[in-house]
């Protein structure tokens, strides 16, 4: 066991993600599949854990501030090994079902395609790319959660990213069929 078996998965395209997913025996959940487990369902959470604000004491979430102050470990950058928190640092951030880290540290990949617009629910043909026409995201796929301020966090991040980009600050998570 290596001295970064601890950390989140980052730097891995949709591609790996989406494959490894699957050899894990899970899949990259939908974007609408994402938000539903980070609202907490029915419950409508202000964020994964309920209303309490994070902090800057690591409890709830790591994650930068509007002046991109990291708050793990020693208030520098939320980038590199030295300053990216083991996955499950952010112990009472824990979301209804159980799940560590939702929001801060990375952003997730999903298996959604980037519409520009709202996703759908029930997603259709996620993993198919429609034509976004001018758009240089053509050929992207939604990102949620990441480390960016409190209004990233409230709600989660919903980025964008092409599928073939590899980035510190995009990884994965794998769901499970209940």
């Amino acid at each position: 066991m290596g001295s970064r078996e601890n950390l989140p998965l980052n730097y891995a395209n949709w591609y790996e993600s989406y494959a490894f997913c699957i050899w894990d025996g899970g899949f990259l959940p939908s974007e609408a599949e994402w938000e539903y487990a980070a609202a907490g369902g029915s419950q409508q959470r202000e964020y994964p854990w309920g209303s309490t604000a994070p902090g800057t004491d690591n409890q709830y979430a790591i994650y930068e501030d509007l002046q991109m102050v990291c708050f793990y470990p020693n208030r520098m950058a939320c980038m590199g090994v030295d300053n990216i928190a083991p996955v499950g640092t952010a112990t009472l951030g824990l979301g209804r079902w159980g799940q560590l880290d939702l929001v801060g540290e990375v952003a997730e990949w999903t298996v959604d395609s980037y519409s520009g617009g709202p996703y759908s629910n029930p997603c259709v043909d996620c993993t198919v790319n429609p034509p976004v026409s001018g758009n240089s995201l053509q050929n992207a796929r939604r990102e949620r959660g990441g480390v960016q301020g409190i209004p990233s966090l409230h709600p989660p991040l919903r980025g964008a990213a092409a599928q073939y980009w590899r980035d510190g600050f995009i990884g994965l998570r794998c769901a499970r069929s209940p």
